[in-house]
């Protein structure tokens, strides 16, 4: 006897069903509707880095992504309210909070960091020869292999 499973329903009927599914969709299309209302008034740059948390009880809980963007953003924070409160959504607007939270993924950072060159890491290398504790040999030894890794470097 073989097992069938059910046939599977699609994932917006499950939305529409599922009672926790279905709050937890119109929570999260409610605060995508919120955060572009912000985003029509915030400057183009600001943007990316503020994001709607959550509403209710008349505070705007907003979280941006670092320091210098949460203090130009509470400089601006009284025409931000005074225009936010011109729309139905946010009609009854007391207060609007910040909170830095950076991004779970850092920004890649290409091509900043220094080359390491080839005579480098031959030093590097040579030291770790020397080294009796096998980490901080295998660690050297780590790096002297990125040498190799970056382009276009040279000793």
């Amino acid at each position: 006897m073989a097992y069938k499973p059910p046939s599977a329903s699609p994932p917006a009927a499950l939305l529409r069903k599922a009672r926790p599914l279905r709050l937890m969709l119109n929570q999260a299309e409610r605060l995508e509707h919120l955060q572009r209302l912000l985003e029509s008034q915030l400057q183009p740059a600001a943007r990316e880095h503020c994001h709607v948390a959550s509403w209710k009880e008349g505070t705007l809980l907003l979280v941006v992504t670092d320091g210098h963007w949460a203090t130009r953003l509470r400089y601006q924070q009284k025409r931000l309210q005074r225009q936010l409160l011109e729309m139905d959504a946010f009609a009854n607007l007391t207060r609007i909070l910040f909170k830095v939270q950076p991004p779970l993924v850092p920004a890649k950072r290409e091509g900043h960091g220094p080359a390491l060159s080839e005579r480098a890491a031959q030093e590097i290398r040579g030291s770790a020869e020397g080294i009796s504790d096998p980490k901080l040999r295998a660690a050297l030894e780590r790096l002297a292999a990125h040498a190799n890794l970056k382009p276009g470097s040279t000793g």
